[in-house]
């Protein structure tokens, strides 16, 4: 709990008057209708507009969403730290056809788009259906300008090819990002952040990352790093903490709830829904400070929890995994996912992930690797010293064929092998925490031979040499005629543009040579709750379960099993979390229409049932003095 002196204390303390007021306001404006949806259920530690569950992206967004309707909402978030996996992401948001791109002379298109999601995302039912994406790609424009409008800066990765640029309707510089934001104007509140705790403090932008990775050995690379530097520079000269990436992208938006006075309760996980007797969601119980609240929330519930890639028994029933290498944050468990499923929710996905190639370091540091398996001089084997891919290709595909590999030629990892050139040249993040380590626990394998390298890492006799000689052909022509490495722009995105003829592929000609274990790592999980267009959570036979909102990975993704473009997780985050909130604003009204409705049907049966009716309306809800306590609690800890 953070206070900052008897000010901010006196603050906290007008801001929880403030809102206790608003509360006592918001029942009293929607009248007896609203009172009488309320009075079945049992009594309410707290009464909002909107709960929302989570503080990513996408609980973020529908919390600011809300907010801006005038709703009165809360946010939870089940650990100590706010941000989720957006803090910690590379925080880009794949937004075809957004407005930047309009104001820069790109053209784009929804239709183009749609051509684009149709062509690549394969029918996985109702989570990747026409009207889904037709919601995502009609929602970008419009929750780009409305955040904007609040005080996201938002900026392109112009130069960031779609992931299969050369299929119909694919592009390059679609993807969004936030430029890097200084997060001293959080204050205190900072240092709760998932971003402060692990995240990068550096001005970091996606767009960097690419010629960054080679900044030391191609001139617009060298700029690039010249640049990075100088914005550094110039942040602290003129006295600002500045963070990009995801941490960018989550204290702007948790700037703006701030702004909104929406109170935010960190260590309060959801344990349980409350529905009345026709499945429609009422609101929820959370555990907070060793008590559970019950929170009535008049117009839903909205879901952005995560997923479940921090939990073993679900990777391993799910995804048949033994050991999960996820970057996901510890408490993405699936608290949420689990208790819509006992209540009947629509599962899909379970079995997938945002799949990537994983490092994993000295005290079992995961990194996940990008730039450094694409870059040539060299190439990914397989436990029988094969190559299996191509190793240039989206991290989500280069996953999948991790798995399917494994069942062919069973025996984690592959291996990531690179000669001198390789690791002069080029940035290679997961050995950024010092190659002594890794060389003395046997991570790192080094050679000056590649036989004596292939001994090393256990592969069967003459087969890396055969793999290696082969490779090196393809580098001489130019032509990966196994796996068509260096194709595509994408693939071209993390290449070496002095190497001739294909900017990937380079031979593995002088040592050392070097190999990294590499395991088939995760963003988090892909697979969730089934929702609508609006972001409504479906039960298993189809139908709409009332007030109950999802959004991020708490969701099956609209994305299906692929991954379109840079920001494909986040994108469809804040779209349907922006969606889920806008339609909760007119749900509530909807709510309180049906709640007249049952009163005119009592009043109808006869006298006795109508004052039944009038009577239930006419009772208020009552809210205990303990949970006045908790909400100035709360408030003193958001601000």
């Amino acid at each position: 709990m953070e206070t900052d002196g008897t000010a901010a204390a006196a603050a906290a303390e007008a801001n929880e008057t403030h809102g206790q007021a608003r509360n006592e306001h918001a029942v009293r404006e929607r009248g007896t209708d609203s009172a009488a949806a309320d009075a079945p259920a049992p009594e309410w530690d707290r009464i909002v507009d909107v709960l929302v569950v989570g503080s990513g992206a996408a609980a973020l967004t529908a919390a600011i969403t809300a907010a801006d309707e005038g709703l009165d909402v809360l946010v939870v978030e089940s650990t100590k730290l706010w941000g989720g996996t957006t803090s910690i992401s590379g925080g880009g948001l794949w937004m075809p056809n957004n407005p930047l791109m309009k104001a820069a002379g790109v053209q784009d298109s929804q239709q183009n788009a749609l051509t684009y999601m149709e062509e690549v995302i394969a029918d996985v039912g109702p989570v990747s259906s026409r009207e889904r994406k037709l919601a995502f790609l009609r929602t970008v424009p419009e929750v780009v300008t409305f955040l904007g409008g609040l005080g996201v800066q938002w900026m392109r990765s112009k130069d960031y090819p779609d992931y299969y640029p050369d299929r119909p309707g694919g592009m390059v510089g679609r993807s969004l990002e936030v430029k890097p934001f200084d997060t001293k104007l959080l204050g205190p509140w900072f240092k709760h952040s998932r971003a402060k705790a692990l995240g990068i403090p550096a001005p970091l932008a996606t767009d960097d990352v690419w010629e960054l990775s080679r900044a030391w050995s191609t001139p617009s690379g060298f700029i690039r790093g010249a640049r990075f530097v100088f914005r550094t520079l110039g942040g602290l000269l003129r006295g600002k903490r500045l963070y990009g990436l995801g941490g960018a992208l989550s204290s702007s938006l948790m700037y703006i709830v701030r702004n909104q006075q929406t109170p935010v309760w960190l260590s309060t996980p959801l344990t349980d829904l409350v529905e009345d007797d026709d499945g429609a969601v009422l609101g929820a119980v959370v555990r907070r400070q060793g008590r559970d609240i019950r929170i009535r929330a008049r117009h839903g519930v909205v879901l952005g929890a995560g997923g479940f890639a921090r939990n073993a028994a679900w990777r391993e029933k799910y995804q048949g995994l033994e050991q999960e290498y996820s970057s996901a944050p510890e408490g993405d468990l699936g608290q949420a996912i689990d208790i819509v499923a006992a209540r009947g929710g629509a599962l899909a996905l379970m079995d997938d992930a945002w799949w990537g190639p994983t490092a994993v370091g000295p005290k079992g540091k995961v990194t996940f690797t990008l730039a450094e398996r694409s870059m040539p001089f060299s190439m990914v084997v397989d436990a029988a010293g094969r190559r299996f891919l191509n190793e240039s290709e989206s991290y989500v595909d280069f996953g999948h064929h991790m798995l399917e590999n494994n069942k062919k030629v069973p025996g984690d990892p592959a291996w990531l092998v690179f000669e001198a050139r390789h690791a002069r040249r080029y940035l290679f993040n997961a050995l950024l925490t010092g190659r002594k380590d890794w060389t003395r626990q046997g991570l790192l394998l080094r050679d000056d031979t590649v036989t004596g390298l292939a001994e090393k890492m256990g592969l069967p006799p003459g087969a890396l040499e055969a793999t290696v000689e082969r490779f090196n052909g393809f580098a001489q022509t130019g032509i990966d005629e196994d796996f068509h490495r260096g194709d595509t722009v994408y693939d071209n995105y993390y290449s070496d543009p002095r190497v001739k003829p294909n900017p990937n592929l380079g031979p593995l000609e002088k040592g050392p040579f070097s190999a990294v274990r590499l395991y088939p790592g995760d963003l988090g999980t892909k697979g969730g709750l089934v929702t609508d267009a609006d972001a409504r959570v479906l039960r298993e036979d189809g139908s709409i379960i009332p007030g109950l909102y999802a959004a991020g990975n708490t969701t099956a993704s609209v994305m299906g099993r692929t991954y379109p473009g840079a920001g494909a997780t986040i994108a469809p985050a804040v779209v349907f979390g922006y969606r889920a909130a806008r339609h909760a604003a007119a749900y509530g009204q909807a709510s309180a229409d049906r709640a007249t409705a049952k009163a005119v049907t009592a009043e109808a049966a006869g006298p006795a049932s109508a004052q039944s009716a009038t009577a239930a309306a006419a009772e208020p809800v009552p809210v205990p003095a303990g949970a006045a306590a908790a909400d100035t609690a709360a408030q003193q800890e958001v601000r």
